[in-house]
């Protein structure tokens, strides 16, 4: 698996990723590791305790639990592995350091939808001056249709910044702009098995749906910038923070190990996005 992974730019992904906007790779994490991630999200009481409803426009609710620095738990060591950290800075052409993760926990029948967004629509706001940035989203759970998958407009990072305001607690993308942008560019259902990972661009424009399913639908979201996009502005996320990169190894050597009650978790208050937005509303 790990050979696609270190030799992007030799493949030819690093071209696919330039003229779409994302790249699957299939088995990012193997069946063991799968089931480690897996079991350490479900009985992670203190990431649990620390989540966040997010309700989209019809009042459904997404659980999203939020930190910005990787710790010694799974997902830390996850976060800082060589490879994802050696995809993403070469996918990004610079060092890259951890700017924020995420577990985003769709549960069955009641988990909400996500509006039409770029990540960079409120990154910008940040102060973060170019959009050298990007996410890498692994299933937890096999992510489908029926239970709200991520669907991607193919190529719409190529767009630029879109304007953003607010879709009920959500940060959405200008529908005007939205809606002309799916007359010309495919849209595309992320599913994906569990243990895959999907790498997108931080001006990739990104949904989905609410989780009307019998399933759950999870995903750990790791968030990158580059070295040389170290935001001007303080906030929320950290500016340039040198990452301790951790071999492969040590995803199966640290096990299941679920949060520290140590790690601190940001606080949907905390969130100075809003503010900026605001100000420019």
């Amino acid at each position: 698996m790990n050979s696609v992974v270190f030799n992007i730019r030799e493949t030819g992904r690093w071209q696919q990723f330039n003229q779409d906007g994302y790249l699957f790779i299939e088995s990012f994490l193997d069946s063991e590791e799968t089931l480690l991630l897996q079991e350490a999200c479900r009985k992670d009481a203190t990431l649990q305790s620390h989540a966040m409803a997010v309700r989209d426009a019809a009042g459904r609710k997404t659980n999203l639990s939020l930190w910005n620095h990787p710790g010694d738990d799974i997902y830390g060591t996850i976060a800082r592995s060589e490879r994802i950290v050696d995809a993403t800075e070469q996918l990004l052409g610079d060092e890259v350091y951890h700017y924020h993760s995420k577990l985003s926990a769709k549960q069955p029948k009641v988990g909400g939808a996500w509006e039409w967004h770029q990540d960079y629509g409120y990154w910008y706001k940040n102060g973060c001056l170019f959009p050298d940035m990007l996410s890498v989203f692994i299933a937890v759970d096999p992510c489908t249709k029926e239970n709200g998958c991520m669907q991607v407009l193919k190529g719409s990072h190529r767009m630029g910044r879109i304007e953003h305001g607010f879709e009920g607690e959500q940060t959405g993308a200008d529908l005007e702009r939205v809606n002309e942008a799916m007359k010309v560019l495919d849209l595309v259902y992320c599913e994906m098995s569990a243990g895959t990972a999907l790498f997108f661009h931080s001006n990739l424009l990104h949904r989905s749906d609410a989780n009307l399913s019998d399933n759950p639908r999870w995903g750990l979201i790791c968030c990158y910038n580059t070295k040389h996009n170290d935001p001007y502005v303080e906030h929320h996320h950290p500016q340039y923070t040198p990452l301790d990169k951790l071999p492969d190894s040590a995803i199966r050597e640290i096990g299941a190990r679920p949060t520290s009650a140590a790690q601190k978790f940001l606080a949907q208050d905390e969130d100075d996005t809003s503010r900026r937005l605001e100000v420019d509303a």
